[in-house]
């Protein structure tokens, strides 16, 4: 069956349903945008908004351990072993034994580390300052107060 080509295609009007009215589909949304940029931004450094979280984590926290870790980012143990396993590999943290606890390992920056945190920070900023461009500063402190109020 032949086609005619020289037709417009129409996209059909999609209903969300209840959709729109939920906080968390319009969450998702906003995080997913946020990430896709993030990943754009951080395509030569290779590194993913969950890496950044833990080496600034690590970078403030100097000696910080991986259950402390874990626990303020809010995963699982489990969880964090395969990525502070993948920081190490690629050099940018070490593992030391922890002076407080020798059953567990104090976290820390490697020089690698630290010039790669140079090097994107500024790289993070410009994109924080993209997503929200179209937002007041009153508006991001509103934003940045309600969600934190929710994963509290």
């Amino acid at each position: 069956m032949k086609t005619d080509k020289s037709l417009p295609h129409i996209e059909p009007k999609i209903s969300f349903g209840i959709l729109n009215t939920l906080l968390g589909y319009h969450l998702r949304r906003a995080q997913a945008s946020v990430f896709d940029d993030f990943m754009s931004v951080m395509a030569d450094n290779q590194i993913t908004p969950g890496q950044f979280g833990v080496l600034t984590l690590i970078d403030a926290n100097p000696g910080l351990n991986q259950s402390t870790l874990a626990k303020t980012i809010g995963i699982g143990r489990s969880t964090m072993v395969p990525v502070i396993d993948g920081l190490e590999k690629r050099q940018l943290i070490e593992r030391r034994k922890s002076v407080e606890d020798k059953r567990s390992y104090a976290l820390a920056m490697t020089s690698k580390g630290d010039a790669l945190m140079k090097e994107i920070n500024p790289k993070v900023l410009a994109h924080e300052q993209k997503i929200v461009a179209d937002l007041s500063d009153e508006e991001i402190k509103t934003l940045s107060n309600l969600l934190s109020r929710i994963y509290r």
